[in-house]
């Protein structure tokens, strides 16, 4: 299981490097929902920093559903998602791999998000280990409920509207439990936010153990 985890997100994240849409599509757009949002609170650093947590963790969960969408729209081409079913390799190794390539591009797109918050909003980056943990822990229940939803939603006409319709509300939790543990980071209150990245390693564990063992059948059904 592991090494075909390892083989398939070896494979997507090399077809990512080489198509550059994570750099040049995905990044973009959530650094403008960044400067959007920015324009729309208005230039006080009193308004902006206490909202940077907030507009941080919606930038990476509207990205997250772009990401979602290109790891499956690269296997609907050329019939690549049958290639993939039939090709003998682990479903939970499948599941796995294509949700460590996910949470990968996250943790990159995190990275630099964190740089546009501090630029932008004047957010003072105390508390790393807190930031660190719940974007580690938060990149991983994302990616998980991403792909378990995005395999439901690809077979679907409508895959575009309907992966949003059903990734989003599931992914409340992570919005709501990184974004509280960022303002107690950035607030200097590190030690507050144990309760909420209870909730982000929880959720995690959750939908990394779900979506390994329905992968597989989620798979052949649609």
């Amino acid at each position: 299981m592991l090494h075909d985890a390892v083989l398939v997100c070896r494979k997507d994240l090399r077809i990512e490097l080489r198509a550059k849409i994570g750099l040049n599509q995905v990044a973009p757009f959530a650094g403008a929902v960044l400067l959007l949002f920015g324009l729309a609170l208005g230039p006080s650093r009193q308004a902006l920093e206490p909202a940077a947590a907030g507009l941080f963790w919606v930038a990476v969960l509207l990205s997250a559903v772009l990401a979602v969408q290109r790891s499956f729209a690269v296997e609907s081409a050329h019939a690549a998602r049958d290639g993939l079913r039939l090709s003998g390799l682990d479903p939970a190794g499948i599941f796995l791999g294509k949700g460590a390539a996910i949470a990968a591009q996250l943790l990159v797109l995190e990275a630099l998000l964190t740089a546009g918050v501090a630029l932008l909003f004047g957010a003072r980056l105390a508390g790393g280990i807190v930031l660190v943990s719940s974007c580690l822990a938060a990149s991983i229940g994302l990616a998980a409920v991403g792909v378990i939803y995005g395999v439901l939603s690809s077979a679907a006409r409508v895959k575009e509207t309907l992966l949003p319709l059903l990734f989003l509300p599931v992914a409340a939790p992570v919005l709501l439990g990184a974004t509280k543990a960022w303002d107690d980071a950035l607030a200097g209150r590190a030690g507050s936010s144990g309760v909420w990245m209870s909730l982000l390693a929880v959720f995690a564990v959750l939908y990394v153990a779900v979506g390994t063992v329905a992968f597989g059948p989620l798979l052949e059904d649609t």
